[in-house]
């Protein structure tokens, strides 16, 4: 029986618990996904920073490991920026003191940044491959292509940081709306605006959202690691929750050595707002860089365009076990993450909710 107090997601995706393991770009793969899915949540991938091919080979190793398990392929929806030297100059710039410390050279020629807005090859593939739920971030991919992401009969989820974009996407027929609050790890969800201070708390807008969408299911994101958090949700209005954070430590999740030993430490009790990593602001642990050049700079290029120039230093960094260059994507639960199986954590926390609720 479900003792659920609002069954509308699990009947939307199809899964047994309203939680969703949230796609994580970078540590999160078909490993991660389908653990979480064993489990009863929807399992997710990130696909932005991935090639068609790639993400074919993600489903195909989600489906053997999770056999008639719902999928979530999630996409961004940004703008590719047009090229600007000047500014790509000054960040180079900004980081010479760094490459230099590093014993590498400044003007060393820069892997191209990989994060890709949903297409028409992103579109045709979901055609192909049938995910049983699609997701967004960034917005909502241009009409003509929406149309043809719904025709697959696949439920569609977008990020709202503001209530104003939650009442954008529904009008736009949202199946469901994440409702993304300040405390949430990695990239904010903003679409309508570029003003940070515009994104409440996820407990002072997620009930905003709910009376506002009325009928739409709403899941909660941000600052939820454990039971009391999913419970909390769930009374304010919330159909269910999404979860990063939390799978971090999780055996499943391809978190870098740096940034396990940052999510143990007293460290994780501080995070912030950067756009030093990407151009766009999201939320990690402060590090380095952040402390001495931001953690907001305006000399960051645009998204995804500042990750260029940062790759060789993280990369020379973490080979010295440093995590001064990492982007360490965390919320600001981070110190209830847990070094446990996927499958344990998302047991444990929808147990804990049950608990709290009195079920």
């Amino acid at each position: 029986m479900n003792t659920w107090p609002d069954t509308r997601l699990c009947d939307l995706l199809g899964i047994a618990l309203p939680l969703i393991q949230a796609p994580m770009a970078g540590p999160n793969d078909h490993a991660l996904a389908a653990a979480a899915a064993s489990a009863g949540a929807l399992g997710s991938l990130p696909c932005a920073m991935l090639s068609a091919e790639q993400i074919r080979a993600e489903v195909a190793r989600f489906r053997e490991l999770a056999p008639g398990r719902p999928l979530n392929l999630n996409f961004f929806c940004h703008r590719s920026p047009a090229p600007d030297a000047t500014r790509d100059a000054a960040w180079r710039a900004a980081l010479k003191p760094f490459y230099l410390e590093l014993g590498l050279d400044p003007d060393m020629p820069l892997p191209a940044a990989t994060r890709r807005p949903f297409d028409a090859e992103s579109c045709a593939l979901v055609e192909q491959l049938r995910p049983e739920v699609l997701s967004f971030h960034f917005g909502l991919p241009e009409p003509a292509l929406l149309a043809r992401v719904k025709a697959t009969g696949a439920p569609v989820l977008s990020s709202a940081t503001t209530v104003d974009e939650a009442r954008w996407l529904a009008a736009q027929g949202c199946d469901a709306i994440i409702a993304q609050g300040v405390e949430a790890g990695g990239h904010r969800g903003l679409f309508l605006g570029d003003d940070i201070s515009t994104q409440p708390g996820t407990f002072a807008l997620l009930p905003q959202i709910v009376d506002a969408v009325k009928e739409i299911p709403v899941i909660a994101a941000g600052g939820i690691a454990d039971g009391r958090g999913m419970a909390a949700a769930l009374t304010l209005g919330a159909a269910g929750v999404q979860i990063g954070t939390a799978y971090l430590l999780a055996p499943e999740c391809k978190t870098p050595a740096v940034h396990r030993a940052a999510l143990q430490s007293a460290a994780a009790e501080h995070t912030a707002l950067t756009n030093l990593f990407s151009g766009r602001p999201a939320r990690g642990i402060v590090n380095r860089l952040m402390r001495e050049l931001g953690p907001l700079s305006a000399l960051a290029p645009a998204f995804p365009q500042a990750s260029a120039a940062l790759a060789p230093l993280r990369a020379a960094a973490e080979a010295r076990g440093s995590a001064d260059f990492t982007p360490l994507w965390a919320g600001q639960a981070a110190p209830l993450a847990r070094a446990q199986p996927a499958a344990e954590t998302t047991r444990r926390i929808a147990a804990e909710a049950l608990r709290c609720l009195g079920q």
